[in-house]
């Protein structure tokens, strides 16, 4: 896999910025990788149809995370996800094996998933893609967090989403 180096920020991250790796941790590059690639090797390893991981800190997403909150059907964009929820991961330090652990349990059967007292992260199949999700995720986030400002949003049922999960198969191929 290639992960960004540690401390990475975005005006420093480039192609010739990437540390190449194996997914046992061999270092097969130049550069020191970023403390979350277990995390990264571990979505990999479980998931086969994640060719690219994008893990962040954007706020609407830190902020759901550190109240510990599931992104429920307020919105039928949810279901891009893969389910009817955005799940968050149980609480571990970053860079942990726990972490690692905890994220790849949240993602079953999902694209994305919140970090507990943490951030987000996403799979898809194209590196473009994965970071159209995180985007997606944290505007779904900033768009809850408000809706949950005038009171409890109204959710979509599981067979409203089930509708729209279905239509998602082939929205946009």
């Amino acid at each position: 896999m290639l992960i960004s180096q540690a401390g990475a920020t975005a005006p420093t991250v480039a192609p010739e910025a990437f540390v190449a790796m194996s997914l046992d941790g061999d270092v097969l590059s130049a550069g020191k990788p970023s403390s979350e690639w277990v995390m990264h090797a571990e979505i990999y390893r479980r998931t086969l149809s994640a060719q690219a991981v994008v893990h962040a800190h954007p706020d609407a997403c830190v902020a759901l995370s550190c109240q510990r909150r599931v992104i429920p059907a307020f919105h039928y964009m949810i279901a891009a996800f893969g389910g009817s929820d955005v799940p968050c991961s149980s609480y571990a330090p970053f860079g942990s094996m726990e972490l690692a652990l905890a994220a790849a349990a949240a993602l079953e059967g999902r694209s994305a998933c919140l970090l507990a007292n943490h951030g987000m992260i996403c799979h898809a199949k194209s590196l473009n893609e994965a970071i159209a999700n995180a985007l997606k995720l944290e505007v779904l986030a900033r768009q809850y967090i408000l809706s949950l400002q005038v009171g409890p949003p109204v959710l979509l049922n599981n067979e409203e989403m089930a509708v729209v999960r279905e239509r998602y198969l082939s929205y946009g191929r």
